[in-house]
Parts: structure tokens; C-alpha cells; sequence
């Protein structure tokens, strides 16, 4: 089996599976490769819209009821999360609408984001709702970014098929990279 055949054959026998497992935790960049693979016809759009769903409402509620049931311990391990509390309530009090939906577009505030979240006096059904509508909006407009990126590729080259996987393979590439740079960035190891 050639190598082009072998990461389409990979991409679709695991390619849900990777994007519900990026997803738990930040997965914008597995979330990107997965809309490029769908415009390339390895995925389902759809599907991989509903997975990433999915994978994100869970992963951020999951966070949230770790912030419910251990928040006094998680702040007390990372005192900069818990000088943020008094001003994540009084946000989440006047524009929890915005807030809980929106907080999942905001680099690193993925995971922690819930977990103050879970930590706050808002109640758990009123997150998980409002969870799941920005799971919704980020899966199909990360997805979305990804099929278009694979659109305006095949309008600038002639044979997108010769190069679909080295693309999809680069969009992986440079995602870790951009991740790995930030932690060093932010002096983590």
C-alpha cells in the first residue's frame, strides 16, 4: 500500500475517533485537518461537525463538574485561576449568554474556562445548555474553516488529490508546533 493510501486509509477508519478525542481538550487543530479531510472526501462533514460537538460539550462539562466538585482544591493549586474568581462571577452574572458559549473561541481558557465556570454559583443545567449551543456554533465554524481552506486550495491548484495528504499532514505539523511553541512561550515544559 502506498504511503498517499495508507494516511487516507488511517484517516478514515480513526478519523472520528481523532477528532472526538481532540476535541475533550482544545482541538481546534485536529478539528481544521478533519474539515480539510471532509472537503477532500475522506470524512463526512456532517459528521465530523457532530462529532466535534460532541467530543467539546463533553470535555468542557466534564471540566465544569471538576470545578463543581474540586474547584477549592484547583484554585488553591493555581492561585492566578482563583484572583480571577470575583470577576469571572460578576461576567458570568451579567453575560453568562455570551460568556459560557463564547469561552471556548479564547486560546487556554478552554479547559480552565469551565472549571471556574464549575466553581461559580451558575447553575449546571443553564452551563450545560448553553455548552452545548457553543460546542455547536464552534463545531461547525471550525469545521466550516477547514472544508473552506480546502476549497480555496482546489481553486488554486490544478490536482488538489496529488497533495491533499501532505496537507493534511502540514496542518497537523504546524498545530503541534504552534502548541508546542505557546508552552514554551508561557514557560511550561
Amino acid at each position: 500500500m502506498a504511503k498517499r493510501e495508507m494516511i487516507a486509509t488511517f484517516v478514515a477508519n480513526y478519523g472520528y475517533l481523532a477528532v472526538f478525542a481532540g476535541t475533550l481538550l482544545e482541538g481546534e487543530t485536529i478539528l481544521l485537518a478533519a474539515g480539510f479531510a471532509a472537503h477532500c472526501g475522506l470524512l463526512d462533514w456532517k459528521l465530523v461537525a457532530l462529532t466535534a460537538m460532541a467530543g467539546g460539550a463533553l470535555g468542557d462539562q466534564i471540566s465544569f463538574l471538576l470545578g463543581r466538585w474540586r474547584g477549592d482544591w484547583a484554585l488553591a493549586r493555581f492561585p492566578r485561576l482563583a484572583a480571577l474568581r470575583p470577576r469571572v462571577q460578576d461576567l458570568l452574572a451579567r453575560h453568562d449568554v455570551l460568556i459560557i458559549p463564547g469561552i471556548r473561541f479564547v486560546y487556554g481558557l478552554r479547559i480552565a474556562g469551565p472549571l471556574i465556570m464549575g466553581w461559580s454559583r451558575i447553575s449546571p443545567l443553564r452551563f450545560g445548555l448553553l455548552n452545548l449551543v457553543g460546542a455547536a456554533f464552534w463545531a461547525l465554524v471550525i469545521t466550516g474553516a477547514g472544508y473552506a481552506f480546502g476549497t480555496a486550495l482546489a481553486a488554486m491548484l490544478d490536482d488538489l488529490k496529488r497533495v491533499e495528504e501532505a496537507v493534511l499532514v502540514l496542518i497537523l505539523l504546524l498545530g503541534g508546533g504552534l502548541w508546542l511553541w505557546r508552552r514554551r512561550r508561557a514557560g511550561k515544559p
